[in-house]
């Protein structure tokens, strides 16, 4: 059976003053020959890997603290903790370390914290050999008291001296009797007094004065004298505060008493630290670290205590699902909730992975469907905290929760509905919880932390489903606000939340490719955003250019045909001309969209905007982008025309004339020929493009020539050959309306089209070319 003693969390103290678990393993002090010396070892119970190899040097500070801990410092600014399961564990490990630096092990600190130059060594020597002596515990001596106390928090071997005095002659509880005294004799000077010796000795950062000071007997009178500030006419009433105000609320009856006193002692210290105590100074800010640490071991314990109560959870989601329950009994149970996955925040990894995992087990995610859909303001602001915590340890949890839910929930209860139901319906005129619940949607949509799922399906399924029952909610206030020409509304709470909106879709834009791309395009997305970019919001129209610049960032041609074909940098323009040539956000996000479109080189959004709105860029000289961009579209336009030179010298002379040179206006028929076809190509067809390219070149000229009574005829090379006249396979006034109408089959028809030829063997004569070549008579 493994020693239970040994078992050990490894800590480490990070930049933020806050303990890092390096996981739990089993500890033991051997000799390490590497080191040459004793050293302290752990290793992890999961693997048998080495997590800690520490040599315990000679003067190294190991402090021994709650019987159970022992903390030290490696180098500088690197806190090292060991947590025991056991007191006896401890106490082994304690003893070894003190033998090693010759200490009696009943001291709980072996040397001084903080390494002192060579200078103050020797001062110290000579007059901290002896220890401490603290003067009577005297109503007249408070001042020499308070005094002596400032005096030792210049030396850390002082410090260490004074506390050790003030914790063996039992001092602390001397001065709280003072401190009473001083109260009923309204004795002013000296509770101010009083206050001094009682912050500094906070700043002495003695785990073993805390110890005294948080009992329940004497933390009230603590916070009594912190209450005397000098500075303040009239004391604070922090203690009735505490023992009135602050009232404990048992969501389900705790039986464990000493669970029940460690929640009131560390809610006290609690506030202690964060109200009762002085904001500490640059200086002093590190001398409270023993104060954090107390309280980040204390509801470690609570949570510890609390999960290994089967009972009592299952007691609480049992009332917090039962459709009895009383709303005001499911607000305090939810509040609970809050508290405990609060807490549960400083778990080491493995200990979070189990409290979730518990939390899960027992119906946390069905418990929430009920509870975020409540008209309580308190509960529902609960249950998204919870969820909050939820999605940011683990959004797989609710990905699969989601999954399983599909073919057993009506869609209006799935949990991602009502958290996009609540996300839209929020009341709140500042969408405090629509702007939480945007970044819970947000995490479960990210791709990136899909990769790691066990389940290989959970991307697609779950976005399948997303995008199929949940983006319809999502937009709905969007297309609502959209319908004509302006925005429908404009109030302070519409615009934010069509603004939280367009962030996610700017996101899913951004991470999504297939299933928001069919959306844009099915809904017809972009246009009525870009409604928006009339909105008197400045921040609104900027969130719609914001959406519509991702969507260019993407430079995928089905996004810019839907673009070109809708003429939808109209609103763009719109916006750009009103704004006025202002220098502000609006005018430099504009201009970046355009600045991308040339640097990219996007050509047909490049000649789209050049061709299309060359009277309002004409007008805009100070910026360089649209003439650069109108000098990028007018290279683009030479190149065409070399290219269409070149094409024109491959064909044969018999057929080079001036018939075949195109102009401006071919090119745009060509164009809005290209975009107006519906027929996808399949990837296969891409290796005959070039011979598509040159026979639609051919095809096209010959359409569009201005046609003359007398027709032309084509003549087989061959002279044995009957000749045919053109005029029974081509249409005698072949207009522009008649090119546009036959759509695609100008790249796939020959220059002829004989008589008997099916259309399969049209299709056919791409691939090889034809037997004979014509020639014009």
């Amino acid at each position: 059976m493994t020693d239970t003693r040994r078992r050990v969390k490894l800590y480490a103290l990070n930049a933020d003053r806050q303990w890092d678990d390096r996981g739990t393993g089993h500890v033991s002090s051997s000799y390490v020959e590497r080191l040459k010396g004793i050293s302290l070892l752990v290793r992890a119970e999961s693997d048998g890997s080495l997590l800690l190899e520490s040599k315990i040097q000679p003067d190294t500070a190991y402090q021994k603290q709650q019987d159970t801990l022992i903390v030290w410092s490696e180098g500088d600014n690197f806190d090292l903790a060991l947590s025991f399961q056991e007191k006896a564990g401890c106490d082994e490990i304690w003893e070894k370390i003190c033998q090693v630096q010759g200490k009696d092990p009943s001291v709980e600190i072996t040397q001084d914290i903080v390494e002192e130059s060579e200078d103050e060594r020797f001062d110290d020597m000579s007059d901290a050999a002896p220890p401490i002596e603290l003067p009577p515990c005297e109503l007249s001596r408070l001042e020499d008291i308070n005094e002596l106390i400032e005096n030792c928090l210049t030396s850390p071997m002082r410090k260490e001296k004074l506390a050790v005095a003030l914790e063996s002659e039992g001092y602390i509880k001397k001065l709280l009797n003072l401190f009473r005294t001083c109260e009923d004799l309204e004795n002013i000077e000296g509770l101010h007094h009083l206050y001094d010796i009682f912050k500094n000795i906070f700043l002495l950062n003695k785990n073993a004065l805390f110890e005294v000071m948080f009992s329940d007997d004497t933390i009230f009178d603590v916070v009594g004298c912190l209450e005397y500030e000098p500075t303040l006419s009239q004391p604070k009433r922090h203690r009735e505060y505490l023992r009135q105000l602050a009232r404990f609320k048992q969501a389900i009856p705790i039986t464990n008493t000493e669970l029940l006193a460690k929640i009131h002692q560390t809610y006290r210290v609690q506030y202690i630290q964060d109200v009762v105590l002085p904001t500490p100074s640059v200086f002093e800010d590190n001398m409270l670290s023993t104060l954090s640490s107390f309280i980040f071991f204390n509801k470690v314990e609570i949570v510890t205590l609390i999960q290994d109560d089967e009972k009592f959870l299952t007691e609480l989601f049992r009332q917090l699902t039962d459709e009895a329950t009383l709303d005001s009994k499911r607000r305090d149970l939810v509040l609970f909730l809050k508290e405990f996955c609060n807490f549960s925040q400083n778990l080491q990894p493995q200990g979070k992975e189990a409290f979730y995992k518990t939390l899960t087990a027992l119906g946390i995610l069905p418990a929430l469907e009920i509870t975020l859909a409540m008209n309580d303001a308190q509960t529902k602001t609960a249950s998204i905290d919870i969820l909050t915590y939820i999605v940011e340890y683990s959004p797989s949890v609710v990905r699969d929760y989601t999954l399983q839910q599909i073919n057993n929930t009506e869609q209006d209860q799935m949990l991602v509905n009502v958290i996009v139901a609540q996300l839209v319906g929020d009341s709140d005129p500042e969408l405090g919880g629509a702007v939480q619940l945007a970044g819970v949607l947000r995490l479960l949509l990210d791709p990136e932390n899909m990769m790691a799922s066990v389940n290989k399906s959970e991307k697609t399924d779950f976005l399948n489903y997303f995008y199929k029952n949940s983006i319809g909610t999502l937009i709905a206030p969007l297309l609502a606000n959209t319908i004509g020409e302006r925005p429908a509304r404009e109030d302070y709470r519409t615009v934010q939340l069509l603004g939280l909106i367009l962030e996610l879709l700017s996101f899913c834009v951004e991470h999504h490719t297939y299933h928001i791309k069919n959306c844009i395009l099915n809904k017809d997305l972009l246009r009525r955003i870009l409604v928006l970019m009339k909105s008197t919001h400045t921040f609104l129209v900027l969130c719609a250019l914001r959406f519509m610049r991702k969507i260019i960032a993407l430079k995928d041609e089905f996004y810019n045909r839907y673009i070109i074909k809708g003429n939808l940098f109209a609103p763009v323009f719109d916006a750009f001309v009103r704004n006025n040539g202002r220098y502000n956000l609006l005018d430099s996000a504009i201009l970046e969209m355009f600045e991308f479109i040339k640097l990219e080189d996007i050509k047909s959004l490049c000649s789209h905007v050049v061709e299309n709105f060359s009277k309002e860029l004409e007008a805009i000289d100070y910026v360089q982008t649209f003439k650069a961009l109108k000098l990028r579209y007018e290279q683009h336009q030479d190149k065409l025309k070399d290219r269409d030179r070149t094409t024109i010298d491959s064909v044969p002379s018999i057929l080079r004339n001036s018939r075949y040179r195109r102009d401006q206006r071919q090119l745009d028929e060509e164009e809005e020929l290209w975009f107006n076809e519906e027929e996808e190509f399949d990837e296969d067809s891409k290796s005959h493009q070039q011979q598509q390219q040159q026979q639609s070149v051919l095809n096209n000229n010959t359409a569009n020539n201005n046609i003359t009574s007398q027709q032309p005829q084509i003549n087989n090379s061959s002279s044995t050959t009957n000749e045919s006249p053109i005029a029974s396979d081509i249409n005698p006034t072949p207009a522009i309306g008649t090119v546009e109408k036959t759509g695609t089959a100008l790249f796939k028809k020959g220059l002829v089209d004989y008589e008997g030829d099916s259309d399969e063997e049209d299709e056919d004569s791409e691939l090889s070319p034809s037997p004979k070549r014509q020639r014009l008579s």
